[in-house]
């Protein structure tokens, strides 16, 4: 008998042997028989189906789109949080200008609120980038860019308030998440080095935002309001650059826009609350640091320096634990780094002169420089698919910000009642010191233990 013939071949009833094996081995047939063949219109219909991250292959982890999507995420980090740590420079002016009249604490909660609100943003700015991709920075950047040049015009409290601490900080969130999220994607076993080249964005923009507004806001015949659109103009093409380079690897998610679940872990929860506490110490010297050294009689254009150098210093903190986070434990560096900015805040008040305040500047830069691309890297280790990443990092980080929102302008009122930064080093140490015990006590939580690399 050909081939063809026995392809098409009637099968023939089942022979006295094969009914023998049935009714002594009956399990064997109906595990045979239990997966029945599909039809072809379903499959058809199984293939058209939204594509799992696994079909898109493992993240590649380097080349020449991986690393430009980081760059561009750094572009979105030098314009949004770069812009946010030079707050420093703009309190100290406001305290001498516009704002001759308010206590610091009041003026405090403008950068707070800024604080608070690009990263409380990230709640919808990261499942929006999960479910329309790079779609929703454009609209972001463009809004950005304008608020920056209504800044420019605004003479009162309440002006400043709504465009610095509520407009621009809401757009910083759908800007910075969008960036976390998306680099999360093109990278896995280097992503904590890869979120350090990121948000060592900020670090480059801390460097020449606070240098260019210090020049010009105190040696210049400019004024405010040039001084902040040539900010602006300097923003421009970093946001151009971000919008062509940023973009997702992977479908969007079509599922639900949060994944409440995600509360439900344990190591999830611990690291926000971690972050809560950081933010709550972590800020006192990029608001009050130009301020204080005033105090101790250095100059206010050197003073307004203090915050380039700290960004500058912050540049290493970022990219050099990053590198060390993906061989010794994400979790590891997010901890000693929390550990490590708190030893160095209760140290404010012990630095007096220019030379010790410098100094201090650098050690402060490089230890709190791993806390926010730390903390992005951390989250990740609770979230099993890229594709959610921005939703993990925007739930977690919004709920983290509200220590942004408080310890300033907790620490103004330190200021006004006594009149001096001791008790503003000591509140704003021990806060970060119970976010670094709390990031130690997370790894309890994980199957590795304490002592892991993990």
């Amino acid at each position: 008998m050909s081939s063809e013939e026995k392809e098409y071949q009637t099968p023939s009833p089942p022979s006295l042997d094969a009914k023998k094996e049935h009714s002594q081995n009956p399990e064997r047939l109906s595990n045979d028989s239990a997966e029945p063949q599909k039809h072809p219109l379903d499959q058809a219909e199984q293939d058209t189906s939204p594509s799992k991250p696994h079909d898109f292959g493992p993240a590649p982890d380097g080349g020449a789109t991986a690393w430009l999507v980081a760059l561009g995420g750094g572009c979105l980090f030098f314009c949004c949080l770069g812009f946010s740590n030079s707050f420093g420079t703009f309190e100290q002016y406001y305290l001498t200008h516009q704002l001759r009249g308010y206590s610091p604490d009041t003026v405090a909660w403008i950068g707070s609120l800024s604080a608070f609100l690009q990263f409380a943003a990230g709640m919808v700015g990261g499942p929006l980038f999960d479910r329309f991709g790079a779609k929703v920075i454009r609209p972001a950047a463009v809004v950005y860019v304008l608020a920056m040049m209504m800044l420019s015009l605004c003479k009162t409290y309440w002006q400043i308030m709504l465009v610095q601490g509520i407009l621009q900080g809401i757009v910083m969130g759908l800007l910075q998440f969008p960036a976390f999220a998306a680099v999360s994607q093109y990278f896995d076993k280097k992503r904590a080095a890869a979120l350090g080249v990121v948000v060592s964005g900020s670090s480059i923009g801390g460097i020449v935002i606070p240098i260019a507004l210090s020049k010009m806001l105190n040696n210049s015949a400019l004024g405010f309001g040039w001084s902040v659109r040539v900010v602006g103009f300097i923003v421009m093409p970093m946001m151009a650059f971000a919008l062509v380079t940023v973009k997702a690897r992977l479908p969007s998610r079509a599922t639900s826009f949060w994944i409440p679940t995600a509360y439900k872990d344990p190591r999830y929860v611990l690291l926000i609350v971690s972050l809560l506490f950081t933010f709550l110490g972590m800020f006192t010297p990029l608001f009050y640091l130009p301020t204080y050294a005033v105090t101790r009689g250095m100059d206010p254009t050197l003073a307004g320096y203090l915050l380039a150098i700290l960004n500058a210093a912050s540049t290493f903190g970022r990219i050099i634990p990053g590198v060390l986070a993906d061989k010794y434990g994400r979790l590891n560096v997010f901890a000693l780094g929390s550990l490590g900015t708190a030893v160095v805040v209760f140290c404010m008040n012990l630095a007096r002169t220019n030379a010790v305040l410098i100094v201090y500047s650098v050690v402060f830069g490089f230890a709190s420089g791993s806390i926010i691309s730390g903390a992005s890297a951390a989250f990740s280790i609770c979230c099993e698919n890229p594709a959610d990443m921005g939703t993990y990092m925007g739930m977690g980080m919004s709920i983290s910000a509200l220590g942004g929102l408080i310890g300033p302008p907790v620490n103004g009122v330190f200021v006004n009642q006594y009149g001096e930064f001791f008790e503003v080093s000591m509140f704003s140490g021990a806060m970060c010191l119970v976010g670094g015990c709390l990031a130690l006590s997370t790894k309890l939580a994980t199957p590795q233990g304490l002592f892991s690399r993990i």
